[in-house]
Formats: C-alpha cells, structure tokens, sequence
C-alpha cells in the first residue's frame, strides 16, 4: 500500500492497524474501513474523557522529544518509584533543553507502608541528580489510589509561571491514568480534551487546556527495552507488575544457594557467609530456592513449568541470558532487576545475576 493510501485517524493521524491493541492506531478490524474512523485511543478520548497510554519505540520517542527543545514550558516526568532505574528517561534532561522538570514518582502505594517517604523522596533527588537531572520539585503519588494528584498540581502551577506543561514517561508507568487523574480534578469539565498536530509524529500529542493561553501536553509512552516487561506476554504481565503494596519475602541462603523468579531471572549467591536476602517483587510473582550447581539443569529442564513466567519455555531464549556479577562493598545495596523488582542484601556479599542479555541490573543504594 503506497503513502497515499494508508488509512489514518482522523483525530490523531496515526496509520490505523487492528494487529496490535497497544500499538497507535488501534481499531477493530470490522471498523477499519468505514467512513471518518477514529483510532480506540481517540474513540475513548472522545467519549469517555480518557486517556489510553501508547508505546512508542525509543527512537521514535526521542524524535518526538526533539521537538520540544526550542517550546517554552515545563516537563513533567513520570517515573514508577519501584523501578525507578527501568522508568527513568536517561536522555530527558539533554532533549528538553533547559527546561524545568519536576519529577512524578508514580506507584508509591506500592513501597512498605513503614518506609519513611522523605527518605525515599531524597533517594530520587540524588538518584535523578546522579543521572544529570536536578528536578524542581519531587511528588510521590499514587495515581491509582488518587493520592498526591494535588501535590502534583500544586508543584506543576508553582512552577509552570502560565507555560505549557509536557508530561513525558515509559510505558507501564501509570501515566495515562495519572493524566487522567489531573483532568478530574484540575479541569472538572467533560469534552475539554482534544487532540492536536505536532510536528514530527504520526501519533499526537493530546492537548488539555489549563487556562486561556496554556495546555497539559501527554506524549506517548516511550519503550525502554532494558526492561524485563518487554519480554513477556500481556498476561505474564499480569503477574509481574505489582498491584498492591510489595509484601517482602526473606530467604536466608547459605553460599552456593539462588533464587529463581519465576523462570525470568536468577541470582546465584556466591560468597559473604549465612545471610538474608530480602526480595521485593510482585507478590504474584514465585520466588523458588535451589542449590547453584543444580541450578541451571533445573531453568533448562522446569521453565514454564515450575518455574513460570514464562507459562511456555518457547516464550523465553536461554541461550540469550547474561551473568552479572556484583558485591555488595561496604554497605546495604539493593540489586535492582529492571521492570521486574530488587533484592536488599547487606555488606560484603558476592552474587551473579542471570538475566536476558538486554534487561539491565543495577546495584544502588538501598532504598530501604
């Protein structure tokens, strides 16, 4: 099909497909010919007020970005506080330019009741600093539960001075329903939404009007490959995606002990005597304990079995995986798996981690 002949929204512009449901342009294959067709994203926009996240790959994502630089505003960057390494945008501060960005920590409702927030507001501050992002203001929030949607809004108008605001994040960090938390209460009308051409992509920017001059700008979700949520199934999704605050699960483990979870990823201990090891993952998610040399007879001969996610081996390539090895030096580290969660292992341990080769592990300062 010639340029000329692809099927487009006719409120967003995105080429219209019915393969994939998350990807723009989305229709129902007994709608993709008829007259003035709107995408699902817009279909819903359109008549319920909502917002529907969509993936965009990073490229395309960056380009998009691209074109913010020389646009006066403020950027609001959504990051999911149990992964935050995984959600955040490392090239953020360098596209936007100058730009003042306050920095949203999504999904706190999924930290331990008992962690002292301003503890883990400061641990973004730094964490985000050592990334070369100084952020204007950091909010954590629950768009999900409705929580600090008005500490956000109070940041975003202290800061903002009557500018556009642009609110950028990688997908399943919550940002659809986080935008559409902030039309309820900083809008309060229906049919204010819309949708406009920006230069540079076939999927829009969605407008939302904050006074006479000024809009709420929400850009697509970019895809971050280096996180675990890229290599599973919607449904193994499910599972690995926290949806209630993290209940943490301790093994002790002597030397030449590892953990599986689920058949995704493994962490081999390696030295550092008798100790705990304190897991942080979706409380779906199953933790199995084994012997290291039995180890890797058990991943190849059980995954999809008792070792799942993956619910099918032939959803996962063995032969794809790489080994990690960190210490944990003189102080309480967190191993952080992207996209997937982290273990908290105290001073003077050795441990080898065994994740798909693109999926990125970061030791950190403990969050806890």
């Amino acid at each position: 099909m010639s340029e000329t002949e692809v099927l487009r929204c006719i409120g967003c512009g995105a080429p219209l497909q019915s393969e994939d449901p998350k990807a723009p342009g989305y229709v129902p294959e007994h709608n993709l010919f008829r007259d003035d067709v709107v995408c699902k994203r817009c279909f819903r926009l359109k008549h319920y007020n909502e917002v529907q996240d969509v993936g965009m790959d990073s490229e395309d994502f960056l380009n998009l970005l691209n074109t913010l630089a020389d646009k006066k505003g403020i950027v609001v960057n959504v990051v999911d506080v149990f992964d935050f390494e995984g959600s955040f945008i490392n090239a953020v501060k360098r596209i936007v330019g100058n730009k003042k960005i306050i920095l949203a920590a999504n999904k706190v409702d999924l930290l331990p009741k008992h962690i002292n927030k301003n503890r883990v507001r400061d641990w973004l501050r730094r964490t985000a600093r050592k990334y070369g992002l100084d952020a204007e203001a950091v909010v954590l929030l629950s768009a999900q539960h409705n929580k600090g949607i008005q500490d956000l809004i109070n940041a975003i108008n202290k800061v903002r001075r009557n500018e556009d605001v642009y609110i950028v994040g990688t997908t399943n960090v919550g940002k659809s329903t986080l935008i559409n938390r902030l039309i309820e209460q900083s809008v309060g009308e229906k049919d204010v939404v819309t949708t406009s051409r920006f230069p540079g992509t076939t999927l829009d920017m969605i407008d939302i009007p904050l006074d006479e001059t000024s809009f709420m700008y929400d850009t697509p979700g970019i895809i971050q490959d280096h996180q675990m949520t890229h290599y599973v199934t919607p449904e193994e999704l499910k599972t690995i995606i926290p949806k209630n605050e993290i209940k943490q699960r301790v093994y002790q483990l002597n030397e030449g002990q590892t953990l599986f979870f689920g058949g995704l990823a493994r962490i081999d201990y390696v030295s550092g005597g008798r100790r705990s090891l304190v897991c942080y993952f979706s409380n779906e998610l199953n933790i199995h304990r084994t012997k290291t040399e039995k180890a890797d007879d058990l991943w190849h001969n059980h995954l999809g079995e008792m070792l799942t996610p993956p619910t099918s081996a032939s959803h996962f390539d063995l032969s794809q995986v790489k080994r990690v090895r960190l210490e944990t030096g003189k102080e309480k580290r967190d191993v952080m798996i992207s996209g997937l969660g982290f273990i908290t292992i105290e001073a003077g341990a050795k441990v080898v981690v065994h994740v798909p080769k693109d999926v990125d592990v970061v030791l950190r300062k403990s969050i806890m």
